[in-house]
């Protein structure tokens, strides 16, 4: 159980630092913006790279703060019942909801994503806007990150949930 419990502790910290990283990126989309939206009404100027960067942007606060979200609890959950079962009841059904829904979805998801992403890095995809961005496989690798990232905090829940089950 010792063993089993480090390993929820490196998955929490990994989800933990990266998430953090992944909120500074939202200080620097919110100063790309704020500097597109002035050069395109003060100087009637803008370029089709910073809207990519923008999104791109985005994207990388979404897909790489997910685990962090969460890790956190700070995802959508329906809390109708859950909110007023004991925690026992919570553990089971985390337990059960990550191994039969959240992890192979994730493994799934995971698996295409780098499927697509390769394709892109095979390619050498680049945007398609003249101006664009060069390198939109980068982007594309991040969504195979994100949700193994993601499918990493399952395990750790799911650790953690069966360790709470064990313990009562």
């Amino acid at each position: 159980m010792e063993r089993l419990t480090q390993v929820a502790n490196a998955i929490d910290w990994l989800n933990e630092h990266i998430g953090r990283l992944a909120a500074w990126l939202t200080t620097i989309l919110v100063v790309l913006i704020c500097a597109d939206v002035i050069f395109r009404y003060a100087f009637n100027n803008t370029a089709a790279w910073v809207i990519e960067l923008e999104w791109h942007l985005f994207a990388l606060i979404f897909l790489l703060g997910g685990g962090y979200a969460f890790k956190h609890d700070r995802h959508v959950r329906v809390d109708l019942f859950y909110a007023n079962f004991s925690k026992r009841d919570k553990a089971l059904i985390n337990l059960l909801g990550s191994l039969l829904l959240l992890l192979p979805w994730c493994s799934i998801i995971t698996i295409y994503a780098f499927q697509y992403a390769s394709l892109s890095f095979d390619l050498k995809e680049a945007s398609p806007d003249p101006g664009g961005l060069p390198a939109i496989y980068l982007i594309k690798s991040v969504v195979a990150i994100g949700f193994f990232l993601l499918f990493l905090q399952g395990i750790s829940l799911a650790i953690r949930s069966l360790l709470t089950l064990q313990n009562q």
